[in-house]
């Protein structure tokens, strides 16, 4: 045997030593690989709040303007601008010399007709037996009695005109018709205003409550209608600033009685308690309504699931610790939580944590996080709010 082919087998050899070692090698490190940590979740029956989140625009629940009624000089103002008025309070005064002179002269002709019926009534009562014993003509009789008639009728018509001078005197004084906030005034002092209610004086928002008014679509409306408790649905609205967000609390009390063909959107609304005023007529809002409680739901975060051709999915662990893909169909869904409605029991452990690393078949060692990534940790961050709306 020659040196070079010598030399040639023993490198061969020391190849196939190296080759093998390293197969050994790798074949340990693969033994010797421990299963990937992961936490799960627990799959549990328990009640699940379903909220809904949608944006909206406040408007007053009552918008009056206020006009004049009577003509006049307008001769005082009794609000500030942008004041916060009661119900039945003074707003306005017009000029009433004119209106009270009215008054005074229809009760003095109401009087007037009083005291001539008197007389009638005497007149009447002094000819009835006399007629009766042929002693006056008859057609006198019918003449009194003729003219008693005739001021009957006009003190009648004397107690409407009072009514209408009282009235027409009670209008100088204008009066707030709702409580809200009162805009600036449109007329000033000394100005003459026309009645027949032609001049604005100024306008009243009601505020509280406030209207917050949204559009679901036609989806979210029938899972409204599928989830809503049967008797009031709470509800509460946000809005956020740049000093800070502001939250009232109400109720929804109205949804339309169509769908927007344009949009397939329904028009509903919310009655919001706005006692402290800090929302106005006109913002852009989030709606949040609290539909109901349902222990039929198996829910899971959003994050876990996974989507690809076949649609959607998750992991599991099975009873050997290892992963296994579960072909999922999902139903209602929140920014905290998603329903399943096919692919998923009672009892499945959901993985929810080392997501980039799965793959089917790969052994895991996992622990159970239930307490504080489960169901029960999603409703802990609504309880509190749950609890308030639904008092």
């Amino acid at each position: 045997m020659t040196l070079s082919r010598t030399i040639f087998l023993l490198g061969c050899t020391s190849l196939l030593f190296s080759a093998c070692s390293k197969d050994n090698t790798q074949e340990q490190q693969k033994v010797q690989t421990p299963p990937l940590k992961v936490e799960t979740i627990t799959i549990t029956q328990q009640e699940i709040p379903i909220w809904a989140t949608f944006t909206g625009k406040t408007k007053a629940s009552s918008d009056q303007e206020i006009r004049a009624r009577v003509s006049g000089i307008l001769q005082e103002r009794y609000f500030n601008d942008g004041d916060f008025v009661k119900k039945g309070q003074k707003l306005f005064k017009i000029e009433q010399d004119q209106y009270a002179a009215d008054l005074k002269a229809t009760r003095a002709k109401k009087a007037q007709d009083e005291a001539a019926l008197k007389l009638a009534n005497a007149d009447v009562k002094r000819y009835e037996p006399l007629v009766k014993e042929g002693l006056a003509p008859r057609a006198t009789l019918e003449q009194y009695e003729s003219q008693q008639d005739s001021l009957k009728a006009a003190i009648e018509g004397d107690i409407a005109k009072i009514k209408q001078a009282e009235l027409s005197l009670s209008y100088t004084i204008v009066k707030a018709p709702i409580s809200g906030k009162i805009s600036a005034r449109y007329v000033d002092i000394g100005n003459l205003v026309s009645g027949a209610e032609s001049t604005l004086l100024t306008t009243i928002t009601s505020i509280d409550p406030l209207y917050a008014y949204f559009s679901p679509s036609n989806d979210d409306y029938l899972t409204f209608q599928k989830y809503k408790n049967k008797d009031k649905t709470y509800a509460f609205i946000e809005l956020k600033s740049s000093i800070g967000d502001f939250r009232e609390n109400g109720y929804v009390d109205f949804s339309d009685n169509m769908v927007d063909p344009e949009t397939s959107t329904i028009n509903m609304r919310a009655v919001i308690d706005n006692k402290h005023g800090d929302i106005l007529p006109g913002n852009f809002v989030y709606v949040n309504i609290y539909i109901n409680k349902t222990d039929k739901f198996k829910v899971i975060p959003p994050e876990v699931i996974f989507n690809d051709q076949l649609g959607k999915y998750i992991y599991v662990v099975d009873q050997n610790n290892t992963l296994k893909r579960a072909d999922i169909e999902t139903g209602y869904t929140t920014k905290q939580y998603v329903n399943v409605t096919k692919g998923l029991n009672f009892g499945d452990k959901v993985v929810v944590s080392g997501l980039m690393k799965l793959k089917p078949a790969l052994k895991v060692d996992p622990t159970d996080v239930t307490a504080t990534k489960g169901v029960k940790a999603i409703l802990e961050k609504n309880e509190m709010m749950v609890k308030e709306e639904t008092k």
